[in-house]
């Protein structure tokens, strides 16, 4: 069996009231202690400084980026203020936002320009990419802000030079933000060091295989820039002179930019590889019976030989020119990797693209508090399909015993929450030195999530342990990974599972699909709006029904079925707060909002007992 991490210290049982902890893997490249780091790129500077000199920038677009940045950090120089940025841009995808890595040792962002905003206390000046209404400019003149416009910020540095003093590797980079899903956004400190390193490791990594990343690579950004996954693969990119495109902020026409910029990497959250399985498959019932047999048959083929060991591009061109081709064209054509983060990407999702997509797919997995990723998958590696990887270059990693939960890193197999530690983690908490001293203990960050460390030295995450339940009879409950599995649900868009320890049953708030949904109407002799068919009883059982089959099909057991649904004809969306920006659930948001009809459900579902 082939191995992917390095076993560097075992484990031992708990004592003295001490949980047993597993042993500590590296990755390969790590087995007998971390390589050393360059130091002549020690800084998120030097890493786009170094990246021109050397030639590996190109294109003029890039030199003249260069020289946005020279005049930006003359101003600052100037002004000699700290520069903050409204939430709107990191929002909005614009490059420029890129540029304050490079021109300042720190960026903050501000979520709104207000008062009462700590930050926006202490801002002297504000630079609009955009444009400021005479309101904007003048609730910043009364609280004694400055305001360039864009054009205005780039002239006045070009007119005064100045002598620059770049950052060292212990200054903060970023203070990047959690995304909130469990509770209120904690500030994550990053050095220039740590970003530097993690840069170095991906390096050493990708130079392990035969396809190596070059200057004409193009990665298309859709994920926020506030998220850290996007984050690190720009710093990534930059530092290999390649390129990098910006979606134009519509995530339903997020085709449209694909076939514009033919990327060859994608970089993107499960629920978007998720819609793109979900087209694939939705052409695919167009198709006349015989051709879909035909798909089905060469996809099954294909699948055969990569399970054997063969590489995607050669367990069968025959059925790569028959049928993928015109997959990977719909993705621009050029495609070579895709990366899914965030969660866990479903087995079936994530064995589909790597047989129809004709690129390489890989898991990684990570937080905002790991500069992004902790563990990633080996291209063209069949064994990985389901898990998340080997720890990365300058991590280590290993389980430590959830007792309540039954979870034992020295069990067969191995489970536990996974913690981490190494040269790539965070710094602390800004401002929060109580939260950062329990993150971590005996230098290990506690990252809260559960994991299974398979035979082969890969990790395969169970969920969130705060999104691990106990119903009123005792049982866990992921809820996660049910939300996974039943969203694959035909009638099923998306789905949101609760449960609480004082109750013995789930129920779900279901997300309808709209094409389905009216399928059914248009059978069952109904009309109306997708809202008004929410409502009908029959409908609901119908779902309940559907729901059902697919527990059955998956093994889960009783107490994982759904007992009860609320039928949703919108999706979950930022507007009303119950998703991130990269469409994870606020499950605490989520039951506020549906607290009313929950109450409900359950007392409907307890007076039929």
């Amino acid at each position: 069996m082939k191995v992917f991490s390095a076993k560097v210290e075992d484990g031992r049982e708990g004592q003295d009231g001490k949980p047993s902890i597993g042993p500590v893997y590296r990755n390969l490249l790590a087995k007998n202690g971390y390589p050393s780091p360059d130091h002549d790129m020690s800084t998120a500077w030097t890493l786009f400084r170094w990246a021109l000199i050397s030639g590996k920038h190109t294109r003029k677009f890039m030199m003249k980026f260069c020289t946005l940045v020279l005049h930006c950090e003359h101003l600052v120089l100037n002004l000699d203020v700290g520069l903050g940025f409204m939430e709107q841009t990191a929002r909005s995808g614009l490059w420029r936002w890129s540029f304050t890595i490079n021109i300042l040792m720190l960026h903050v962002p501000l979520q709104l320009l207000n008062p009462n905003c700590s930050s926006a206390q202490r801002l002297k000046a504000m630079v609009c990419f955009t444009s400021l209404t005479e309101e904007d400019n003048a609730k910043a003149s009364q609280m004694g802000i400055k305001t360039y416009s864009w054009t205005e910020f780039l002239h006045m540095g070009k007119e005064n030079p100045q002598e620059i003093s770049p950052p060292q590797p212990f200054n903060i980079c970023t203070i990047m933000y959690t995304s909130g899903t469990s509770g209120d956004p904690k500030g994550v400190v990053l050095t220039h060091e740590t970003i530097a390193i993690f840069v170095h490791g991906i390096d050493l990594f990708l130079d392990q295989f035969e396809d190596k990343m070059t200057v004409d690579d193009v990665y298309l950004s859709f994920l926020p820039l506030a998220h850290i996954l996007d984050r690190m693969i720009e710093e990534y990119f930059f530092h290999k002179g390649a390129s990098v495109g910006y979606y134009h902020g519509n995530l339903k026409e997020l085709r449209d930019d694909i076939m514009e910029l033919k990327p060859t990497f994608l970089a993107g959250v499960p629920r978007v590889y998720d819609m793109i399985h979900e087209g694939i498959k939705k052409a695919l019932q167009e198709l006349r019976p015989l051709r879909r047999w035909i798909f089905d048959a060469l996809y099954n083929y294909k699948l055969s030989w990569m399970k054997r060991g063969y590489k995607h591009k050669y367990a069968s061109p025959l059925a790569d020119l028959l049928a993928f081709r015109k997959v990977k064209a719909k993705l621009g054509g050029r495609i070579r990797l895709l990366l899914s983060g965030g969660a866990p990407l479903s087995s079936e999702v994530e064995e589909f693209l790597r047989v129809t997509c004709c690129a390489f797919v890989v898991q990684g997995y990570g937080l905002t508090e790991t500069c992004g990723a902790c563990t990633i998958g080996f291209p063209d590696e069949m064994c990985m399909v389901g898990a998340v990887g080997a720890p990365a270059v300058y991590n280590e990693l290993r389980l430590e015993e959830v007792s309540d939960m039954g979870y034992n890193p020295l069990g067969n197999p191995p489970f536990g929450e996974i913690c981490v530690r190494g040269k790539t983690i965070f710094s602390e908490y800004y401002k929060n030195p109580e939260l950062t001293r329990e993150s971590f203990k005996d230098g290990w960050f506690h990252t809260g999530d559960i994991g299974q460390m398979l035979p082969n030295g890969v990790v395969k995450i169970i969920d969130r342990k705060k999104n691990l339940i106990k119903l009123s009879q005792g049982e866990y409950v992921a809820l996660e990974y049910l939300e996974n599995v039943y969203g694959f649900t035909p009638i099923v868009d998306d789905v949101w599972v609760y449960g609480n320890s004082f109750k013995s049953m789930l129920v779900a708030v279901v997300v309808l699909h709209e094409e389905n949904a009216k399928k059914w109407a248009n059978l069952n002799g109904y009309t109306g709006s997708l809202s008004e068919l929410c409502s009908l009883s029959k409908l609901q059982n119908y779902v309940l029904s559907e729901l059902k089959s697919t527990a059955e099909k998956n093994k889960m057991r009783g107490f994982e079925f759904i007992k009860g649904v609320i039928l949703e004809p919108v999706p979950f969306d930022m507007e009303r707060d119950l998703v991130t920006a990269t469409l994870k659930k606020k499950r605490n948001k989520l039951l506020k909002y549906y607290q009313a009809e929950i109450d409900e459900l359950y007392q409907n579902l307890a007076a039929k007992l």
